[in-house]
């Protein structure tokens, strides 16, 4: 029973992220509003020097 487990625990785990890439409707929604979030905060709080700038141009290009 362990070297069965043992032996299908790979296939598992590369089998798992490829479940989660479908974008929905609500995954879609929720990426809405996260960056809304995140116009809202840079508006109360505007990136104070270029290197910050620079640093969420590149979380939002990655997220």
């Amino acid at each position: 029973m362990r070297k069965l487990f043992l032996a299908t625990l790979p296939v598992l785990t590369l089998l798992g992220p490829l479940a989660a890439c479908s974008e929905g409707p609500a995954e879609r929604s929720g990426e809405k509003i996260d960056r809304a979030g995140q116009n809202l905060r840079d508006a109360v709080d505007p990136p104070s020097g270029p290197g910050e700038r620079m640093g969420r141009s590149i979380d939002r290009t990655l997220n």
